[in-house]
């Protein structure tokens, strides 16, 4: 058997999201937000996934949203690519799910708590070790809480969990070994298997069940995550070697000034300015000519000849 990806926006929402997938949300909340507890015992899948029909349509997802306990909204989000300020989009998708709920006139009361879980494929908080942290709003100082039930992000890190298969323990350990390792599995492990939601998340997640539109669409986003994760490594790669060079050109320019002030006595800011302004050929050019040099007035000359 060969298992989509629950990593990509489409087979989360598939998986997570479908008007089938009460059951399977449940367990996965319950395990991510209340350590397994079964605090949530029915919940409203909100806009549902509908496999595409059309081909063609834009080849992005709504986060998977949900209302439990009867009033509480939870939004939903896997992200795959560490990209510029994912952290306020959190923000802002949260907020904007909180404040939604009024329309105009609307008592501030009828407000309701929104809670918006993120699952990351990259690490954001690189001082923290949890796999799961909970951020809400609390005094400075004192670390007293603040509407603390109204409003709270939580963060799930795949790369952080790195237990196998037989040390797994928990219902949130399936889940989020789930989360990791279901594209790679040929089968279903008995580990897993015998929690009946994970066993009917992988039934969802078999290549088998999928119809040829969904299977395009699914090779598409994969496609794109692969172009996207080329272009970020690409730019890294970049930004390294431009680093480098620039690295290499400062400690040129260092060591030249310093030559010429102990050769000609202080550089006035001016030409301090102008050298810096060479490439890192004329830097050393220039430090090679320090001993021809007995002035700051033979220094000026020598950098007209750069113009």
């Amino acid at each position: 058997m060969n298992f989509i990806n629950p990593k990509t926006d489409f087979a989360f929402k598939k998986i997570f999201g479908s008007a089938e997938s009460k059951d399977i949300l449940i367990s996965f909340l319950n395990a991510m937000l209340y350590e397994a507890q079964p605090v949530i015992e029915d919940l409203e899948i909100i806009d549902p996934y509908l496999a595409p029909k059309i081909k063609g349509v834009k080849d992005t997802y709504l986060d998977v949203k949900a209302k439990i306990d009867g009033n509480k909204t939870v939004i939903i989000e896997m992200q795959v690519l560490n990209v510029e300020s994912f952290e306020k989009r959190i923000l802002y998708n949260a907020t904007k799910a909180y404040s939604m709920q009024l329309t105009t006139g609307s008592r501030y009361s009828l407000l309701n708590p929104v809670i918006a879980l993120t699952i990351t494929d990259f690490q954001m908080f690189e001082h923290l070790e949890t796999v799961i942290s909970r951020f809400v709003f609390k005094e400075k100082s004192f670390l007293t809480d603040y509407l603390a039930d109204e409003f709270e992000l939580v963060f799930v890190e795949l790369p952080k969990f790195d237990k196998t298969l037989q040390e797994l323990e928990t219902l949130t350990d399936k889940w989020i070994y789930f989360m990791k390792t279901a594209q790679i599995l040929r089968s279903v492990p008995e580990e897993l298997g015998n929690v009946p939601e994970l066993r009917q998340a992988f039934a969802i997640a078999n290549e088998a069940n999928l119809d040829p539109d969904e299977l395009e669409d699914l090779e598409r986003r994969e496609i794109f995550i692969q172009d996207q994760r080329g272009a970020i490594t690409k730019a890294t790669r970049i930004g390294i070697e431009q680093g480098i060079e620039q690295g290499i050109k400062q400690g040129k320019l260092e060591l030249v000034v310093r030559l010429l002030e102990r050769r000609v006595g202080p550089l006035p800011s001016e030409i301090q300015t102008r050298i810096s302004q060479l490439s890192a050929e004329q830097l050393e050019n220039l430090g090679e000519a320090v001993l021809e040099l007995a002035s700051v007035s033979d220094v000026t000359d020598r950098l007209q000849t750069y113009l």
